[in-house]
């Protein structure tokens, strides 16, 4: 009886351990999304709150657009939070994920130098601004990425007409770095440059930048949310995956969005308001 008794507890034993390793398994997700997000501070604030409804962590790679999409097609993250819908949309195409839905969305402004040599302060069209600054022989500062910021920038010479990398090292710097080291860079050099709205707005060293043009519908800037494709992948946890979608998109995570504030101004507008 002693004998069966201990087997019995073993077994038990076993099957717990077995239990607690795949719950444990899945009390993380991996989030590949982008430092304009990161940088904002908006997962700071908003994924305390997931966590605290599901027990779920979810542990964000923060890169550039293109690169998280790299890391998600690899399988390397369960999750993509990304902000440029023609590769989101490439990406669910190829079957590399599935499922992608509005998340939110903000915009774009072109800041610069407060001295503004290109006289460009208060337009509206960025394409003109842009050949504003060449003309003007002012430098610009791209963050040459491949980010979603990037693509933005490089979408805006295209219908200014205008190929920037001729300048390159001159009057167009790139930096290969993110939002942040970009806008350092640019304040240093009194120069231009393209940021996302919410990184602009919790970005402390402006020093002589400001705003110069904004409210062009071509600087809208939406971000999608889309679930790694499991059958690609075997080890993504996609259960988990979609409640963190899931509570994204729902009116408590859009909630959660909408009350990330600085002062008084909103990083970023829920989708579904």
């Amino acid at each position: 009886m002693r004998f069966f008794s201990i087997v019995g507890l073993i077994v038990s034993l076993g099957f717990a351990v077995a239990v607690n390793l795949a719950h444990g398994a899945e009390t993380f997700i991996t989030l590949a999304s982008t430092t304009s997000t990161q940088n904002s501070g908006l997962f700071d604030h908003i994924l305390p709150r997931f966590m605290a409804e599901s027990g779920i962590e979810v542990r964000v790679v923060a890169v550039g657009t293109g690169q998280a999409i790299r890391i998600a097609r690899n399988g390397d993250a369960d999750v993509l939070l990304v902000h440029h819908r023609p590769s989101e949309e490439k990406f669910v195409e190829a079957r590399y994920g599935i499922d992608r839905k509005d998340v939110m969305y903000n915009d774009f402004v072109i800041v610069g130098p407060i001295a503004d040599p290109a006289g460009i302060r208060g337009m509206s069209d960025a394409a003109l601004a842009l050949s504003k600054i060449v003309s003007a022989s002012a430098v610009f500062v791209s963050r040459g990425d491949d980010s979603g910021t990037h693509k933005k920038e490089l979408g805006l010479w295209v219908a200014a007409d205008i190929e920037p990398t001729v300048n390159s090292g001159e009057r167009y710097r790139e930096t290969g770095s993110g939002m942040g080291a970009t806008l350092n860079t640019a304040s240093a050099m009194s120069a231009y440059t393209l940021v996302d709205r919410g990184t602009w707005l919790s970005f402390r060293n402006k020093r002589d930048l400001a705003v110069m043009v904004e409210g062009d519908a071509r600087l809208f800037n939406p971000y999608g949310v889309i679930l790694v494709n499991p059958a690609l992948h075997s080890h993504i946890k996609a259960e988990a995956g979609r409640r963190f979608i899931d509570w994204l998109t729902s009116t408590t995570g859009q909630d959660a969005i909408a009350s990330f504030r600085i002062g008084d101004k909103p990083l970023f507008y829920p989708t579904t308001r």
